[in-house]
Parts: structure tokens; sequence; C-alpha cells
């Protein structure tokens, strides 16, 4: 199970971090945690994504500006949003799998509910 939280409205400019906190997922030899986003009207987009050796992707247009780290220990993902734009406007998915990471947000076994981010 993954619970994502700390969706908010912000004004642009401004920042925030999400967290993603997996439970009952066990953390085998090779995986991935992703975060996606979907905007009304838009395509579902992957956005970063994390390998088990700690080594980060990002869509071009929040390189930068995102960054994501990892709690082990609390088996919990931390995505850092800073210069937040309006056309960062979106529902934040957060999602795993047992294998290295994809874009495809379908081939991911673990996804969660989504939180909400709005910029204004």
């Amino acid at each position: 199970q993954l619970v994502e939280s700390g969706g908010a409205s912000v004004q642009a400019g401004g920042s925030l971090r999400l967290s993603c906190k997996a439970s009952g997922f066990y953390q085998r030899r090779r995986y991935c945690m992703a975060w996606f986003r979907q905007a009304p009207g838009n395509e579902r987009e992957a956005v970063a994504s994390m390998e088990t050796d700690g080594v980060t992707s990002y869509k071009d247009s929040v390189k930068g500006r995102f960054s994501i780290s990892k709690d082990t220990y609390k088996n919990t993902l931390y995505p850092q949003m800073n210069s937040l734009k309006p056309e960062d406007t979106a529902m934040y998915y957060c999602t795993a799998r047992d294998r290295r990471c994809s874009d495809d947000y379908w081939s991911y076994k673990y996804r969660g509910q989504g939180t909400q981010v709005t910029v204004s």
C-alpha cells in the first residue's frame, strides 16, 4: 500500500514537499519508486523516479526544481518541489514496482490514491 500526503494549494514560486509511505511493500533486490502526475485533460505523465541504488530521473520540465529523497528506515519517499509553476498543477500519484523504473504508469504494481497540488 502506498499513501501520499503533502498536496496543497500554493502560489507560483512556492515549494511543497510531498511524501509517499509504503507499507506491505518489501524492498527486494531491485525496485523502483516513482511519481506520476495528471492534470485535467492531460495524459498521466512520469515526473520523477528513484531506483534501488538511489539513481534518480526527472522529467525535463521539472529538472532543477524537483528532487526526491528516500528514508529507507521509514520506507518513505519525499519529492521536494521548488519554484512551482501553474503548469505543475495536477494530481500526483506515487507508484512502486519490483523492477527498474518505467514511464508506463500501468506497469507499476503498487499505486497510491493521489494527492492534489494546485499552483496559482
